[in-house]
């Protein structure tokens, strides 16, 4: 889960279903959230939000695929693959 409080936008989640290769119904599956309440945001102005349970729900899910999502910090939100560590060399 995040440590960080995210603002999911339409195309946070275009982005990130693009870097999974989810089609908009693997992510309803992913997340339990309905496919038609996804596509529907899917298609709001960059400034339209998301009920707070199903964003949460929804960052979960591309989280559990490895995706992480980078708050915006003044520089723009993002998302990127997860960066995975090796315990042993110490990262």
């Amino acid at each position: 889960m995040s440590k960080h409080k995210i603002s999911l936008t339409p195309r946070l989640v275009r982005a990130a279903r693009a870097l999974t290769g989810w089609q908009q119904q693997e992510l309803a599956d992913a997340s339990g959230v309905p496919k038609p309440t996804i596509s529907a945001f899917e298609l709001k102005s960059e400034d339209g939000r998301m009920i707070s349970a199903n964003a949460r729900l929804i960052i979960d899910a591309f989280e559990r695929a490895g995706l992480e999502f980078i708050p915006e910090n003044g520089g723009g939100a993002g998302i990127r693959f997860r960066v995975k560590r090796d315990a042993k060399a110490g990262s």
